[in-house]
């Protein structure tokens, strides 16, 4: 009986290890397109580095060569003589108040929603995930006339006011799934031992919200960061403009130059500042995405 029944669980077992054995196929098209993607990506950057350490010349006669002698002269010419210093100043005002303030709205709302029990919480956490499928071409009209009714137009707050007014609801989704995914029991023990609502939010949950917090700031960085309609739309004072609008007349005007290895380094400018910070905050925004889509 036991010397029949070794070579029918033997039988059983070769498919079930034949199967393993060829699932990783099924991964082979997603990991050819990630690798595909990932290269393009890589040598797009790349290049663009290289070409913005060349002549002019050389852009066109050795595109894939390495400069020999790299004329970081690009950089500087770019800097100083286009406006792009002074527009990469007002990006880091601009954006660096937008993330701080969206932060300081986001984060009491997504926590009041994710843990406090009242009636219509439900339809208010809808209202905000319907305000992130909203086209903001929808909204130029409108809010055109509500920043000129407001006297806010072509001004760094009225911007930063648009900018706040529409990151509102994707960050307060982000950090909704966050706040929900920590323990109740850190938040009843703080209240055991006499702290407030407040307290609660700001003593405990808000420093474990920090991996959540992260992401979203880099989210809302990467994507204020190069932002341009609504900055081209609401902002006309050339020494006003964000870094987006002087590379697009920086572009323009290598047009008629031909100064395309300027216009490549200003793109490299343009590109370090969410670069960087992606390298120096990517483990705290992966961790911070995994757990707030863990309840």
């Amino acid at each position: 009986m036991t010397q029949q029944s070794i070579p029918l669980e033997q039988t059983k077992a070769r498919p079930a290890g034949r199967r393993a054995r060829f699932t990783w196929l099924k991964h082979v098209p997603a990991y050819l397109f990630l690798g595909a993607w990932s290269f393009f990506t890589i040598f797009s950057i790349g290049w663009v580095v290289l070409a913005s350490l060349k002549t002019n010349r050389d852009v066109f006669r050795k595109p894939f060569d390495i400069p020999a002698d790299p004329q970081f002269v690009n950089y500087s010419h770019v800097w100083l003589n286009s406006d792009v210093g002074r527009a990469f100043l007002n990006s880091i005002i601009l954006v660096g108040i937008s993330v701080a303030l969206i932060l300081l709205v986001s984060s009491p709302a997504a926590y009041v929603l994710s843990r406090a029990r009242f009636k219509g919480r439900g339809l208010l956490t809808m209202v905000y995930i319907a305000g992130i499928g909203i086209p903001f071409p929808l909204l130029f009209i409108p809010l055109f006339a509500l920043i000129s009714g407001l006297k806010l137009l072509n001004t760094f707050p009225g911007l930063i006011l648009i900018y706040v007014s529409l990151s509102i609801p994707f960050t307060v989704y982000i950090l909704t799934g966050f706040f929900s995914s920590l323990p109740q029991e850190l938040e009843d023990a703080a209240v055991i031992d006499g702290c407030n609502d407040f307290d609660v939010f700001r003593r405990v949950m808000l420093p474990l919200a920090s991996p959540g917090l992260i992401t979203s700031a880099i989210f809302n960085f990467i994507a204020l960061w190069n932002e341009f309609q609504l900055a081209l739309i609401f902002i006309q004072d050339p020494d006003m403009r964000p870094l987006s609008l002087a590379l697009y007349t920086l572009k323009n005007a290598m047009t008629y130059s031909g100064d395309w290895a300027g216009l490549f380094a200003g793109v490299v400018i343009v590109i370090v500042p969410t670069v960087v910070l992606f390298v120096l905050l990517s483990e705290r925004m992966i961790s911070g995405i995994t757990l707030g889509s863990v309840k």
